[in-house]
């Protein structure tokens, strides 16, 4: 057996909880270049030097992310290592007074403030049981301000509460004003922050990069004065735990003694590729196939959005997804929004190098699903979804999220349902956020109509009018309805297949029903979770868009739909979601994988803990 020699481990561990940090060391050939024609590619590119900020909690400092350079690496494909030093960020940024209770612009909101303060969940439904407001230890928990990433939180947030911890969930002021929630979501109470535009949210600001900097400066003050009311009224809150798109939180909750937790709701393979971004080891964007630790082998269209483009389209959602490594190693907890059993592979490389290497040539790399288990402090802990989906009696009343940011309208999905075979309808659906072209949306259109089978149709008001004239009345087998319960909907015995931007959240909510899939993914993480789909786990397929204008035509959406529901392989597809679906369940269960994990989180954390 070879051996490799690593420069910089010894004391590697105790440097790093002190004040010297580790991180890989990527050979760039444009480093013999001048700087000024260094400097004219990035501006070319679109991709200017990281700044530093003033609030950053992690220690790395500005420096910009690699455009394709060559990992230095040896066995085992991960990056020498070099220890260094890193500047002191000053923190000497203004923040604007926290808005008091009792602002004017909440008195439309009363009535949800109050019960929010008064650790009640704003339900109706006083038979169902309230937030905990004694006992355990106070967990607070801070999503990103969208639903995509509130829902997985609130779900979390739902386990904690049964596990003996009283768990607060800090929305935006705009959310928590406009948003009452319901009965099921009563195990969590309701706090406020603020992200700088009380009054309308994102859509007050318009622009990212002004909104995402106005979240971590205001975000972080009034952060800060709801950590500081907490302890004052003798409810001191032990642990944060943070979207990892907020990487700002983590220094705020050690600066008013409460641990930190990151929270990731993505899937752990997308996170390793943007981990290997971070870290240097993957320049973007990425054109060949890109061979990485953890990760199988996997071509451009295979991996998340934003490292097949680059960050010259959004650059601030770019940098939000792979600033969530900031600091991660001082992170006293990281979970991720998965099930361990879904991804053994990729979830061994939150495992660190060294001892994830020396693993690896005791053992093999069959046993590196056992080694994250085990040995490292990332754990999954979804899928983050209403118990009575998955078969979880022990929290009888959650049967929905409870907590909605968009206007819920009554359409009669259900009833419409019930009135067809099992497994005959196509359910579709590209989430609350995803905008179509309008060239594309109309492929889709005739696509379903193509297929020849009936169908439910998630359209959102914004996006009707992309539908081709008079389509509602051509398409007699079809329902389009501007909102469904997707939960629901899915658990339904008439959907036999999903055709789904495959947002992680729908990816899950298909799996945890055993539904088959038809990926038609848009962007961020959704053409990675598409190849899982279709390649990994084998639920489904991928409908692969046009080269000339990278859009889907009919042809291919009709294709993919007659393949999953009854191509030659539908039965193999419907065999491989049962069995995800019971996975699934059982990682949520009384002692599976997710379960045991939430566990030894609120053991952590508990009273009596140390």
């Amino acid at each position: 057996m070879g051996f490799v020699r690593f420069t910089g481990w010894a004391g590697f561990e105790a440097l790093r909880r002190t004040v010297l940090l580790a991180r890989p060391r990527a050979y760039d050939n444009r480093a013999a270049r001048p700087e000024s024609n260094r400097r004219g590619e990035q501006n070319r590119r679109g991709f200017a030097p990281r700044r530093a900020s003033s609030s950053s909690s992690g220690r790395h400092g500005s420096r910009p992310l690699p455009t394709n350079p060559r990992p230095f690496t040896c066995a085992g494909g991960f990056g020498m290592y070099d220890v260094y030093v890193p500047f002191a960020i000053g923190r000497s940024r203004t923040f604007s007074k926290l808005i008091g209770w009792d602002n004017p612009f909440f008195d439309t909101g009363t009535a949800t403030l109050a019960k929010a303060r008064a650790g009640m969940g704003g339900g109706d439904d006083d038979s169902e049981p309230k937030a905990s407001t004694g006992g355990g230890s106070h967990v607070l928990l801070l999503p990103y301000p969208s639903q995509g990433h509130v829902h997985p939180m609130l779900q979390f947030g739902k386990r904690l509460a049964f596990h003996g911890l009283r768990p607060t969930l800090a929305v935006t002021r705009f959310i928590l004003a406009t948003c009452a929630p319901d009965a099921a979501a009563a195990s969590v109470r309701l706090a406020a922050v603020s992200d700088g535009f009380d009054r309308g949210g994102f859509g007050e600001c318009g622009d990212v990069t002004a909104y995402l900097s106005r979240l971590e400066a205001v975000g972080s003050e009034t952060l800060g004065e709801l950590l500081r009311d907490e302890a004052a009224r003798g409810s001191p809150v032990r642990a944060v735990v943070h979207d990892a798109f907020l990487p700002w939180a983590r220094g705020v909750a050690r600066t008013h003694g409460a641990a930190a937790a990151a929270f990731f709701t993505q899937p752990c393979a997308v996170n390793v590729a943007y981990g290997h971004v971070w870290c240097r080891r993957l320049g973007v964007p990425v054109d060949a196939t890109a061979r990485l630790p953890g990760l199988p082998a996997l071509e451009p269209e295979g991996l998340p959005w934003f490292l097949r483009v680059g960050p010259g389209p959004y650059p601030a959602y770019f940098e939000l997804v792979v600033r969530q490594f900031q600091g991660l190693e001082e992170a006293d907890d990281v979970l991720v929004n998965s099930f361990y059993e879904l991804e053994p592979e990729v979830s061994c490389m939150w495992a660190p190098p060294r001892r994830h290497f020396a693993l690896t040539l005791r053992f093999g790399h069959s046993q590196e699903a056992e080694y994250m288990a085990s040995a490292w402090r990332a754990k999954t802990i979804g899928p983050t979804v209403p118990a009575s989906y998955l078969g979880d009696d022990r929290l009888p009343s959650d049967t929905k999220y409870g907590l909605h940011l968009f206007e819920l309208t009554t359409a009669p999905c259900i009833a419409w349902l019930d009135a067809h075979p099992p497994r005959s309808v196509v359910y579709v659906s590209f989430g609350s956020l995803s905008d179509l072209d309008p060239v594309e949306m109309r492929e889709v259109a005739h696509g379903l109509l193509d297929a020849g089978r009936p169908f439910l149709w998630v359209v959102r008001a914004s996006e009707a009018h992309k539908l081709p004239a008079g389509y509602e009345d051509d398409a007699a087998c079809g329902l389009v309805v501007p909102w469904c319960p997707q939960l629901e909907v899915l658990a339904h015995r008439a959907v036999g297949c999903f055709v789904t931007h495959c947002g992680w959240n729908s990816t899950v909510e298909a799996m945890v029903a055993g539904v088959p899939m038809v990926a038609v993914p848009q962007w961020t993480d959704q053409p990675m979770n598409a190849r899982y789909v279709e390649a990994a786990w084998r639920v489904g397929v991928r409908v692969r868009p046009a080269a000339a204008d990278g859009l889907v035509r009919r042809g291919e959406v009709a294709s993919g739909i007659g393949e999953v529901m009854d191509g030659e392989r539908s039965g193999e597809y419907r065999r491989n979601a049962a069995a995800w679906r019971e996975k699934a369940r059982a990682a949520s269960r009384e002692g599976g994988s997710s379960d045991r994990n939430t566990a030894d989180f609120v053991a952590k954390y508990s009273c009596n803990s140390k």
